[in-house]
């Protein structure tokens, strides 16, 4: 990108190196501005970018949990796609401003939280993304590949380990290209497994046990925070798409990648927790649970899958992780600064995964259902922003050292330190209207992006301009 360019785009932090569409080798730089020489790729990539890490065990265990919620099958259907729906729309307004502005969802996130504000959301994401999914998933990604092989679960969870991080060392290449690579076999897999299963299904066997109400927004709110749990990925995909990129395109596909590949295999999830299994399976050996009535051999090559799955999830994990981290501000005098962070949140990753091997049916419940609490009150200050700025140029904002707002981080912890308190509904904490109310399921998620959204509102509206909308002013100088 030339120095004209740079000042055009009010742009004063340029990825440096040359990477273009090349696979084999390691993306150079950080969370810095792609230059336009360096944008490629087209929207429909973002169809098996966004399906593939979705087809693995994370995303059936969603679709189990109304076992737990006292839910009939339909019910569980409903919560399911409604959920899921909403956080694909969010995922595709998210995804549909990458192009635009060439950086990563969290340096998109100082517009409306500021340099120092962003801390709280880019900071939580990292630990969440980098090192909690990451953990999750090669929980189930070592199950499927000990209970295939007869190996013990430490060198299966090294294997999927080294897999995962050596893909997000690359970078933002090899993590598109081995999501295209691993679709066609996930698709076939899961598509056929789904079918089975929901064919073999006792829809009446989910009787409503008492969830009611309160069950129904308990599912919609873990589908939506899995669906959701994206969204602070969203422009990490789309950044190196074409500045003048077709927008509904870029939305549609990536949207629609999370809801297909999301609904499918969480109403299957559904569908498998209505057949008979062991007592205890479920909390012991969830992938072992979910293949127990299908055909071994087909079983096999589901576990396979399922490992796979669980390698595309992580890649995405550990270099959007690292991509949040990079967000901070933080700085590392590093061309390979990026990869050797994905590395170190890689390896933080196994630990915390080895320590989860036992137990994690219960571990994968807990995980799930809190994944949206910070998300909500995120989203909400975000599209608030997004709405109250519609129109202006906020590129100036991205890097600029003087834009401080206290606006989004205080409405996002303010939403946070109300909603959880008196709507959180988990196994080790019950939030205070909750435990009184048991008909409210869990609407942290709810509340709090609700809250969120009329604290920055106001404060946008009211506070000083420095400290409610940023220093505006100080983008172009910056520049």
């Amino acid at each position: 990108m030339t120095s004209t360019e740079a000042q055009a785009t009010h742009i004063p932090e340029v990825r440096e190196g040359e990477y273009g569409t090349k696979v084999a080798a390691v993306e150079p730089g950080g969370a810095e501005f792609i230059p336009l020489a360096e944008r490629h790729g087209r929207p429909l990539n973002l169809f098996w970018t966004w399906t593939s890490p979705n087809f693995e065990f994370a995303t059936v265990f969603v679709g189990v949990l109304p076992m737990f919620f006292g839910e009939t099958f339909v019910q569980a259907a409903l919560a399911i796609v409604l959920g899921t729906a909403l956080g694909s729309i969010s995922m595709a307004f998210l995804s549909a401003r990458g192009p635009e502005h060439g950086v990563p969802q969290m340096i998109l996130s100082r517009v409306s939280f500021g340099r120092f504000g962003n801390i709280l959301p880019a900071g939580i994401n990292s630990v969440v993304a980098g090192i909690g999914w990451f953990a999750v998933n090669s929980v189930s990604g070592t199950l499927a590949l000990s209970t295939l092989t007869g190996w013990a679960e430490v060198p299966c969870l090294l294997l999927i380990t080294a897999a995962q991080i050596a893909i997000a060392f690359f970078g933002h290449n090899l993590v598109h290209a081995f999501e295209r690579l691993a679709f066609p076999l996930l698709a076939v897999v899961f598509v056929v497994v789904s079918v089975i299963l929901l064919a073999k299904s006792h829809p009446a066997a989910l009787n409503g046990g008492g969830g009611g109400l309160g069950g129904f927004l308990l599912t919609l709110g873990a589908t939506f925070g899995y669906a959701a749990g994206w969204n602070p990925y969203a422009a990490d995909y789309t950044r190196y798409l074409k500045k003048n990129e077709n927008k509904k395109a870029v939305g549609l596909w990536a949207g629609l990648g999370v809801f297909a590949s999301c609904v499918l295999l969480e109403l299957a999830g559904t569908a498998a927790a209505t057949l008979t299994v062991p007592d205890g399976l479920w909390d012991s050996d969830p992938t072992q649970a979910f293949i127990t009535h299908i055909t071994p051999w087909l079983g096999d090559v589901t576990l396979v899958a399922i490992a796979i799955g669980a390698v595309c999830a992580n890649a995405l994990n550990v270099y959007s992780g690292a991509m949040s981290f990079m967000a901070l501000g933080i700085k590392i005098p590093l061309t390979a600064r990026r990869a050797l962070v994905a590395l170190v949140f890689g390896i933080a990753g196994f630990f915390l995964a080895w320590s989860g091997l036992s137990d994690a049916g219960a571990k994968y419940n807990n995980f799930l259902l809190v994944i949206a609490y910070w998300i909500g009150p995120w989203l909400g200050v975000f599209f608030a922003d997004q709405l109250l700025r519609r129109g202006q140029d906020v590129d100036g904002l991205l890097f600029s050292k003087s834009h401080q707002p206290i606006a989004g981080v205080i409405a996002m912890a303010a939403a946070m330190g109300i909603s959880i308190p008196l709507f959180s509904n988990q196994t080790d904490f019950v939030g205070y209207l909750a435990s009184h109310y048991s008909s409210l399921g869990d609407l942290t998620f709810e509340v709090g992006f609700v809250l969120a959204a009329v604290f920055y509102w106001l404060m946008f509206r009211f506070l000083p301009r420095s400290l409610g909308k940023g220093d505006e002013t100080a983008a172009t100088a910056d520049a």
